[in-house]
């Protein structure tokens, strides 16, 4: 059953801040689909990356974005969520996928710190490369697409509500 709403986009564009905002007004329950990885590694997403490696942390990530099943959430996934096919399959099919865009200058703008956030950069990968990478697969999956220019929490907010 689709009863969920699913937050794809490139970090820093919000999902989280967006997400908790969302749930407490649909009166559903807010998951961060990082903070799920790490409790279920016991480890920070930096960490598993410089662990694991990229590819091992989207194996990761793949499988435990494809076994959360709850009802009544509104799930914020990370930015790489979208490399994992089974994860992006599960989650269609459990809920409405929004894909909160904005343009590359603003989310450079926001990220100051990539590294620190556990982003995952292939080897020689900067952040235009991955925004051009994702965007697409973002598209693909996106059944609401959101474009966040201009707009504040409140107004992207309002936006989803009227589109689900």
């Amino acid at each position: 059953m689709k009863n969920n709403i699913v937050l794809i986009g490139m970090p820093g564009v919000g999902k989280s801040t967006v997400g908790v905002v969302l749930a407490k007004i649909l009166g559903y329950q807010f998951i961060d689909a990082d903070i799920v990885i790490q409790q279920e590694t016991k480890k920070l997403l930096k960490d598993i990356i410089s662990e694991e490696g990229v590819e091992g942390f989207i194996e990761i990530e793949n499988r435990i974005n494809a076994s959360i099943n709850v009802a009544n959430a509104v799930i914020a996934t990370g930015g790489s969520a979208v490399y994992g096919k089974e994860a992006m399959e599960h989650y269609k099919e459990i809920g409405t996928i929004v894909y909160l865009r904005l343009g590359y200058e603003e989310i450079n703008k926001r990220l100051s710190d990539i590294k620190n956030r556990g982003v995952v950069l292939k080897k020689g990968q900067n952040l235009f490369d991955i925004y051009e990478e994702r965007c697409v697969l973002y598209e693909k999956y996106a059944d609401i697409i959101i474009d966040e220019a201009g707009l504040d929490v409140e107004e992207t907010i309002e936006r989803i509500v009227s589109s689900i």
